[in-house]
């Protein structure tokens, strides 16, 4: 069964491919959905999928790019 989260990425995450990253992630796992820039310089990230891919998907949320820095996620 297919959930649906909502994820807001804080720290250095725009301007460092934090986007790309997470589309190429969510590709290969075949999760639905967006990751936008926000106004506050975080990224928010909504995602449908199976809770096995998506908690795949949520370990390469924290650990970003190499050029970003997560400071915490929720």
């Amino acid at each position: 069964m297919n959930k649906c989260i909502k994820i807001k990425v804080f720290g250095r995450v725009q301007g460092v491919f934090f986007r790309n990253f997470i589309k190429t992630k969510a590709d290969e796992l075949r999760i639905k959905g967006f990751a936008r820039n926000m106004p506050d310089g975080n990224v928010e990230i909504v995602a449908q999928a199976d809770e096995e891919s998506l908690n795949k998907l949520i370990a390469w949320v924290k650990e970003g790019p190499d050029l970003a820095k997560v400071e915490k996620i929720y």
